[in-house]
């Protein structure tokens, strides 16, 4: 059973939410503006709350990039409330969250309800890049890099996808006064996602976490600096029109390289620049590889990126025209496949 409803979780009369034993699946992104107060205060409030799945340690710890939970916490329970912020990338960390809690619920004869309260996605209806060939990662949708739907379109396609029948409810990213007081980006939908620019350099910049290049985790500004110990920056990489690449030193405060100076660049969009990060990023690796044996295309990196074609232009086997005409294809396949699962009027497209 499917349903999208228009008005907030709290004025939702289900006897599950009203009268059931009710868990709340939930980042930092829960807290609603016109009440001022979390999703799981609703639940409190009435006495049915029984348990929180949220991120292990405190707002922004860099750690907390996960939630944990087995399959045995949802036994016993009538419903699910699940919020998060999405940010646009098949491989951020809590969403994957979600689907896992979508499949384990799905393996149920009977359990709880699943409701999932909607976000903008501070990434947009932009979409970058191909769908995986192979089976992807663990909880990995098979969507694009930079898919474009909201975390509710992406659960309705996981559910199709996993052919699960447990009942599913949408509360939209319209009934709220969040969306309307709130840039998706204002309370940070994770530790290494804090900003205004963020969401829309994830979708390459998530990829270097499996190279031995640090994005800028542990700065304030991750994924618009990346770099590395090693790395001579007394040259200037590619970059597309509207984006300028400034050689930069940084000393992450945690993660890879934490403590030590890291030399690199800058990713600075000029305004109004559509920025393909994904593309981008192919081309910063491919050009680190040709100037330096330290940096390698690792199997972890392809298996990541999960597309044939991409992964012998990282190999230096092809050009970068090749795989550029392979990603436009990609997308516009992936666009026609997602159009099935939207649930708003505005539909995902590609940078031309």
């Amino acid at each position: 059973m499917f349903s999208f409803r228009t008005t907030p979780i709290s004025e939702q009369l289900d006897r599950s939410l009203t009268e059931g034993r009710v868990a709340c699946f939930c980042t930092p992104n829960c807290w609603d503006s016109s009440s001022q107060e979390y999703l799981y205060d609703i639940f409190r409030r009435r006495g049915n709350l029984v348990r929180v799945f949220g991120p292990a340690g405190a707002e922004l710890d860099p750690e907390a990039r996960h939630i944990d939970f087995s399959a045995e916490d949802l036994e016993g329970l009538d419903a699910v409330v699940v919020e998060i912020q999405d940010v646009g990338s098949r491989y951020f960390g809590y969403t994957r969250d979600v689907l896992r809690l979508l499949s384990f619920r799905a393996r149920m004869e009977e359990g709880p309800s699943i409701y999932i309260i909607d976000h903008i996605n501070p990434a947009g209806r932009v979409v970058e890049g191909t769908i995986p060939v192979l089976e992807p990662e663990l909880w990995t949708p098979k969507v694009a890099h930079r898919h474009g739907l909201t975390l509710a379109e992406l659960c309705n396609l996981w559910c199709g996808e996993i052919g699960a029948h447990f009942p599913l409810h949408i509360i939209s990213a319209l009934a709220g006064g969040v969306g309307k007081d709130l840039l998706p980006w204002t309370i940070a939908p994770a530790p290494d996602i804090p900003g205004l620019f963020t969401c829309d350099m994830y979708s390459g910049g998530g990829l270097w976490s499996a190279t031995a290049i640090t994005a800028g985790l542990g700065t304030p500004r991750p994924y618009e600096y990346i770099g590395a110990p090693f790395v001579s920056n007394n040259s200037i990489p590619p970059s597309p029109q509207g984006v300028l690449m400034r050689p930069c030193s940084f000393t992450p405060a945690s993660g890879k390289y934490a403590g030590e100076v890291c030399h690199g660049y800058q990713i600075i969009l000029l305004p109004g620049a559509q920025y393909h990060s994904l593309l981008h990023t192919l081309q910063l690796m491919r050009w680190f590889a040709d100037r330096d044996s330290r940096f390698e295309i690792t199997g972890e990196l392809l298996d990541r990126i999960n597309d044939p074609v991409i992964s012998e232009y990282l190999r230096g086997r092809i050009t970068f025209d090749i795989v550029q005409e392979h990603v436009k294809l990609e997308e516009q396949k992936w666009i026609r496949k997602a159009k099935r699962y939207l649930l708003y009027e505005d539909a995902p497209y590609r940078i031309k």
